[in-house]
């Protein structure tokens, strides 16, 4: 079934989905809060930013305005970085029309609340907008290109699947389940991970230091998961383990390319600035530290990302405080998952 799509975000992930949602012949509309790169899409037909190189279809057009955008939707798809979501959704709200279906695209945990984006956008939104949750391995490069890839919606059974429909078709394959909380914190953590991956690239550790961040990283995920409620197979899925892997292994990782910036010595700030980019695992690490400790959940490799990144801690000294810790069984901590 063809719907009117808006896509609230154009950076390279947004118009990654506003091409994918055009491809399969709905109409959209791509919000950007930028009118002269929002005119420039239209008239050249690329977003001169992000993804400059793809020819955007025809049937999707860019606004400024927050209003047309919201109002045109059937589906409205959130790509908006996790600090503004909230600010952005409560100016849409009053144009967002009854049995809008939601579905939040946006990676991360808020500061302050440390709540999931699910969360921010069941508060923000009128009541009987359905809120789902897209997630899975996609950089946003191959997923606009049309290359293979594969993704999870989360939701209940109903609104999960009508928009796993939506986005599947050509290069995407799309699977559904109804576990919100697993999906959510799977996309957001693997960020944090990404960066200590990073870190150890840039220190020219190696592969084997890497493959132990990854294993080890996941086993803390699915530790906070089910703290949260989250149900622990989920991070054997493409929200968990896959969305992990690709992140901390791919060349087009943003948090992997800050973390190998910091691990080659030069500053949170300066790599940031190379990036040009937003990195929402910067943000997340401080707030999956706090959510960690309000939920007593042990997440070492997070607290040591925390600790570098806003502690100043030098990324050997957090090595050496990952290495040094207590040994014990692998499965130590993960009984409640099992």
């Amino acid at each position: 079934m063809m719907r009117a799509a808006t896509v609230l975000g154009g950076g390279s992930f947004g118009t990654a989905i506003a091409v994918q949602l055009a491809r399969l012949g709905h109409d959209v509309l791509l919000w950007d809060r930028n009118p002269d790169r929002c005119a420039e899409m239209n008239h050249f037909r690329r977003n001169p930013r992000y993804l400059p190189d793809l020819v955007l279809p025809d049937n999707l057009r860019a606004t400024d305005d927050l209003a047309e955008a919201a109002s045109h939707a059937e589906l409205l798809v959130t790509v908006v970085p996790s600090h503004a979501l909230r600010g952005v959704m409560r100016r849409a709200k009053s144009s967002i029309l009854p049995g809008t279906l939601i579905c939040c695209a946006t990676k991360g945990i808020e500061e302050g609340t440390l709540e999931t984006m699910s969360s921010v956008l069941a508060e923000e939104l009128p009541e009987g907008c359905p809120v789902t949750v897209f997630s899975g391995p996609t950089f946003a490069e191959e997923l606009a290109a049309g290359r293979p890839t594969t993704v999870v919606v989360a939701g209940d059974e109903a609104s999960a699947a009508t928009v796993a429909d939506a986005f599947h078709g050509g290069g995407l394959r799309v699977y559904h389940t109804d576990d919100v909380i697993g999906v959510c914190l799977g996309g957001s953590l693997k960020n944090v991970i990404a960066i200590a991956c990073g870190i150890t690239d840039g220190l020219g550790l190696g592969q084997n230091a890497r493959a132990a961040l990854i294993t080890r990283g996941l086993a803390e995920i699915t530790r906070l998961t089910v703290a949260m409620g989250g149900e622990p197979i989920t991070m054997m899925g493409l929200a968990g383990l896959g969305d992990l892997v690709l992140t901390c292994t791919g060349s087009l990782s943003r948090n992997r390319r800050v973390g190998i910036a910091l691990g080659e010595g030069k500053t949170l700030q300066t790599a940031l600035n190379d990036l040009g980019q937003v990195a929402e695992g910067v943000i997340t690490a401080r707030s999956a530290y706090n959510l960690a400790r309000k939920m007593d959940v042990e997440m070492p490799i997070v607290e040591q990302v925390y600790a570098v990144l806003y502690e100043g801690r030098p990324a050997k000294v957090a090595l050496a405080a990952l290495m040094g810790r207590e040994r014990k069984a692998e499965t130590e901590g993960l009984e409640a998952a099992e």
